[in-house]
């Protein structure tokens, strides 16, 4: 019997992964800023989701008590945003947003070996530093030694990938999806989802590849979810005569903690071949960017990363991490 575990368990483990090849279902987010101080002026900015080639937008409908509301982008990533605001003399401050979702898996399993010529300045948002980001210093030394010998942009992009899987982990204890202080994360490989991502981002923009963090939401497995806090971040690299393709180490590094994986076993080397040009249905995309300055312009500083709702009441910024101050759900239907 033991015998025919351990050959049930071997097999497992040579077996591929079934990745959905789409998923569907209706996302509710909820938002109740009533609780916050009373008497004072309350805005708040939601990411909005639109179609794109990997995913369908549909149904969108929402309601709440605001004053006014509408639909703006940013001016530099084109970041959609459902902006809404409250009078001071508002007693209640509610708005529900709810959508249809089809997300598709993304496959790019093949990449052209002979690079054609590309102009870096038309991709210079996404070659340069931002706050907790820099492409000089100990960034650029370390990019540079990772890609030694390296010549071409998907070379240059793999290697960082492969640096990245090899030499960063998940920290549990990390709040939210973290931050994406890159220096910090240099001296202490560990932390969430845009940790790993804005490491990797950065280290590709030292190397002249143009990549960028993309901010979404998981979507549920289950008939019914709730998906309050499964905010997640991914990037992406340009590669000049494919555009952009994704790669999500966060994710190999993830599985990796949750199944108790070693770099050296089948399941790893799967997930890292996969995530490697590759995208499970489950998630859609949602921002881009990182500093936004959003439309209309917060009060706060500008936004490290819009991953989350975000609000001010009194022009003061809320902390969207603390579920008791900024009270708000999503929740996931079939």
């Amino acid at each position: 019997m033991k015998t025919l575990l351990l050959l049930a368990s071997a097999l497992l483990l040579l077996t591929p992964t079934v990745w959905a090849q789409s998923r569907t279902g209706t996302v509710t987010l909820h938002v109740d800023l009533s609780a916050q101080t009373p008497g004072e002026p309350a805005r708040l900015w939601l990411p909005y989701p639109v179609s794109d080639a990997q995913q369908t937008i549909t149904a969108i409908r929402q309601s709440g008590d605001y004053a006014t509301s509408a639909v703006y982008t940013d001016t530099i990533n084109g970041t959609p945003m459902l902006y809404a605001e409250w009078p001071a003399s508002a007693k209640s401050r509610r708005l529900d947003l709810q959508f249809t979702v089809q997300r598709q898996e993304v496959r790019l399993a093949a990449f052209a070996e002979t690079e054609p010529k590309w102009n870096p300045a038309d991709y210079a948002d996404y070659l340069g530093a931002t706050s907790l980001g820099p492409i000089d210093g100990e960034v650029k030394l370390l990019a540079d030694k990772i890609v030694k010998g390296k010549t071409t942009v998907l070379q240059k992009a793999r290697a960082i990938y492969d640096w990245i899987v090899e030499n960063m982990h998940r920290d549990e204890k990390t709040i939210g999806c973290g931050k994406g202080d890159v220096c910090l994360l240099l001296q202490k490989p560990g932390g969430k989802c845009t940790d790993i991502s804005s490491v990797y981002v950065a280290l590709c923009r030292a190397a002249g590849v143009p990549a960028r963090e993309i901010f979404g939401l998981r979507l549920g497995k289950k008939a019914q979810e709730d998906i309050t806090g499964w905010q997640h971040c991914w990037a992406e690299f340009f590669l000049p005569g494919s555009g952009w393709v994704p790669v999500d180490p966060a994710d190999v590094r993830k599985a990796m903690l949750k199944e108790d994986l070693k770099l050296e076993d089948a399941r790893t080397q799967e997930l890292r071949a996969y995530y490697w040009g590759g995208l499970d249905a489950y998630r859609f995309r949602l921002a881009v960017g990182r500093d936004l300055i959003l439309n209309p312009p917060q009060a706060g500083a500008p936004l490290n990363t819009f991953g989350y709702p975000y609000a001010e009441v009194g022009g003061k910024p809320l902390d969207f991490y603390n579920a008791k101050s900024f009270v708000y759900s999503i929740n996931f239907s079939e």
